[in-house]
């Protein structure tokens, strides 16, 4: 039995694997950090062979809780599907333990998404005429940070920002954004048209490519939380958040959707900005009205689960939905994924997916359709 995780978004440590079948296992932090939680490696040479594998650092992880939600890992011997495989937690370690079918399996928190989709889907989109590619700026680590612009023909549109990945390991970011990207640009889909005669959309894929490559759960190269730097961004800290800070005061911005998964939370919800000191009851309005749209579009939101915003006492506006929607008075919403599963419409073998991320990004284009006349 071989475990390895060197190559694009891998992370683990192998504390001792002397004994057939069993490996004890370590969680990396991320750099200058204290959090970890994202984990991804490939196990090798145990074809027909249950293997037990021990993160004995589980219980120091950023959201220990998330081990017992339901959680299961994730594994797959192609690396395109993605089942869950038993998973347990006894308050110390987590223990996965699975029987590969193939002479190679991968083992993750949640399906990685690779700077090879990204650069596949940039790919895709920008064959389209409509959309526009700019490297905005560089990260710590000199990684392009990618911006899409997508519009067509048209002036006095509004402004709505579409960003993903602020935290690393939130992968099904990615998923959720091949989704919304991929319905706005089909051809003859009645939704996309009606937006794209009312908005510019501006998409950054993602916000953290650095921490992406190195295999961290939320920071950058810096151990920075890239969601905790809106209020002061530096370029010594945080250039990601300073670039897109900068583009944004020379667009304006109409509609902020922040897209993340959460560890802990085993439902999708939204955060809204009620609370922040500009907040309006117009902005209140809309972002019940969008949640209704949400929930009518599809039956991954329900309402009970979408209504959550931080109260006054508690808003920090070096958030990224909240800096936004104080800055520029907007509808500004942070979009939540579980990385177990969905407890209201749980799915046995495979929990929360890329499938279902890409599928509720689709839905959200129907949200913002009901919003789009009454925004800013």
């Amino acid at each position: 039995m071989f475990i390895d995780a060197e190559f694009d978004g891998g992370n683990i440590e192998v504390l001792d694997a002397s004994v057939p079948g069993l490996a004890r296992l370590a969680i990396r932090p991320d750099r200058f950090s204290h959090y970890y939680q994202w984990f991804c490696f490939r196990l090798s040479g145990a074809r027909g062979r249950e293997c037990v594998l021990r993160i004995e650092n589980a219980s120091g992880a950023g959201y220990p809780a998330g081990w017992s939600n339901g959680y299961r890992a994730v594994a797959s011997a192609d690396r395109e599907a993605w089942r869950r495989v038993a998973t347990s937690y006894d308050g110390k370690a987590l223990e996965i333990r699975v029987t590969p079918e193939a002479d190679c399996t991968w083992i993750a928190y949640f399906a990685p998404y690779t700077q090879e989709q990204h650069d596949r889907f940039l790919g895709r989109a920008t064959a389209d005429p409509r959309v526009v590619h700019e490297t905005m700026g560089r990260s710590l680590d000199g990684r392009p940070l990618d911006l899409l612009r997508i519009a067509t023909p048209g002036e006095g549109k509004r402004v709505a920002w579409v960003i993903a990945r602020q935290h690393a390991g939130e992968t099904m970011a990615s998923y959720f954004l091949e989704g919304f990207v991929g319905r706005l640009l089909e051809a003859h889909d009645e939704v996309a048209a009606a937006l794209l005669e009312r908005f510019v959309f501006h998409v950054v894929p993602n916000m953290n490519p650095d921490g992406s490559r190195r295999g961290h759960l939320r920071c950058n190269a810096a151990g920075v939380d890239l969601n905790r730097e809106w209020a002061a961004p530096s370029a010594a800290r945080s250039p990601e958040i300073l670039h897109v800070r900068h583009r944004m005061e020379k667009t304006g911005v109409d509609l902020f959707l922040d897209i993340h998964g959460d560890e802990a939370t085993p439902h999708n919800f939204l955060i809204g900005s009620m609370g922040v000191p500009n907040q309006t009851e117009a902005m209140t309005r809309l972002f019940r009205d969008y949640l209704a749209a949400l929930v009518a579009a599809t039956p991954e939101h329900h309402a009970h689960n979408g209504n959550w915003s931080r109260d006054a006492g508690s808003i920090n506006l070096a958030i990224g939905s909240s800096w936004v929607a104080n800055r520029f008075r907007c509808l500004a919403i942070t979009v939540e994924m579980p990385f177990a599963d969905e407890d209201d419409a749980p799915d046995a073998v495979h929990g929360w997916s890329p499938r279902r991320s890409h599928h509720l990004g689709r839905a959200h284009l129907d949200a913002v359709r009901a919003v789009a006349p009454r925004l800013r």
